[in-house]
């Protein structure tokens, strides 16, 4: 297989199996590895391809020299009405931030607001894989969560803050949910490992090298900073996140937070804090649904600049049904990257080219 500007295109349900098979055999018991399986291909089939599979490598790297939990004991240090605290024993981080959406739902319908605090977890990938589930339990959703330092303070010049993203997601009326998942960088770190990875260039604005100077090399921005996306809003708003997620958890914040990819000597020690509002604390269900009904409706009738007027997550949601129809483009780096894990070739149809999409 080419490394540069080939691509595999497989089937989600193919591709889910294939990284299970991957993540089981790396030693996560096999429901742990078929939820981080399934997050991992949900994020490739909404086209957010730096929270896919091509994160598994070092998933299993990181199992392999004992610095994850396969088996963790998470478990709840406190709790005071709807507040609670959990600890992830270093547990994967999609199957401890599943278990603090499980506490949160189990909650709900007695206290309407529920806010569960995660310290000593690991990346938890897409954060939209969580939200989107909870929501459709007639909830509205946030997840913040911590992320290694990554990213210049406002005005400094070493790195302090992750790219510490944060999601929100609500049932949509009769149509999908609306879901809203950004990093407070410009843009996710991921999406710069992987040009890496594939040799690319990133656009101007994303990063800066180790000396402050704006790079359009993935590599030098790598070794130097992302950038808070609107300067100084996008930097007050990761502080936020990093006081919700890490300081009042406990987990490890600024530059202690342990790096996914360069540090492969210590756990990550990643915080999150995920609250749940009960929407029918407030309106039936399909009053709620109604009032958002008409709302987007009035947002699809403005006049748009080109095209038409899109919701959060709609283009995601677009993105998913060609997918699922078409199959996912998995880049040839990344194929070869996971066949060297599994005990079978790659599956999927081989192309010459990126598949480029319209939506």
């Amino acid at each position: 297989m080419s490394a540069t500007n080939g691509t595999r295109q497989v089937q989600p349900a193919e591709l889910q199996a294939y990284a299970t098979t991957i993540l089981s055999d790396a030693g996560l018991p096999s429901g742990d590895a078929a939820l981080v399986a399934e997050s991992l291909v949900e994020a490739n089939l909404r086209g957010i391809d730096s929270h896919g599979v091509s994160r598994i490598p070092i998933y299993v790297e990181r199992i392999a020299r004992g610095l994850t939990n396969t088996r963790p004991d998470i478990r709840v240090v406190s709790e005071r009405g709807g507040a609670v605290l959990v600890d992830g024993d270093n547990g994967m981080g999609q199957v401890v931030t599943q278990r603090a959406v499980e506490l949160a739902l189990e909650r709900l319908p007695e206290h309407g607001t529920v806010s569960v605090a995660v310290r000593n977890s690991n990346h938890y990938g897409s954060g939209a894989y969580f939200a989107r589930r909870a929501a459709a339990h007639d909830a509205a959703v946030f997840l913040y969560g911590n992320a290694p330092a990554t990213m210049v303070a406002w005005g400094g010049r070493e790195r302090f803050l992750g790219t510490n993203p944060y999601t929100f997601a609500v049932p949509g009326g009769s149509g999908e949910p609306i879901v809203l998942d950004m990093a407070t960088s410009v843009v996710a770190r991921g999406k710069i490992i992987l040009a890496a990875q594939l040799g690319q260039d990133i656009p101007e604005g994303w990063a800066v090298d180790e000396a402050g100077r704006p790079t359009t090399n993935a590599e030098d921005a790598l070794r130097g900073s992302v950038l808070p996306f609107g300067g100084p809003k996008g930097y007050g708003i990761a502080m936020m996140v990093e006081i919700m997620a890490a300081v009042l958890s406990g987990a490890s914040s600024g530059p202690a937070v342990g790096d996914l990819y360069d540090e492969l000597e210590r756990p990550q020690d990643v915080g999150a804090f995920l609250t749940l509002t009960d929407l029918t604390a407030f309106q039936t269900p399909e009053a709620f649904g109604a009032r958002m009904d008409g709302l987007i409706a009035a947002i699809k009738a403005t006049a748009a600049v080109d095209g038409e007027v899109l919701m959060p997550g709609e283009l995601e949601q677009r993105t998913a049904a060609v997918r699922q129809r078409d199959g996912i483009p998995v880049p040839d780096a990344v194929a070869a990257a996971l066949e060297a894990l599994a005990p079978s070739p790659f599956p999927g149809a081989a192309q010459r080219a990126l598949v480029k999409e319209t939506t």
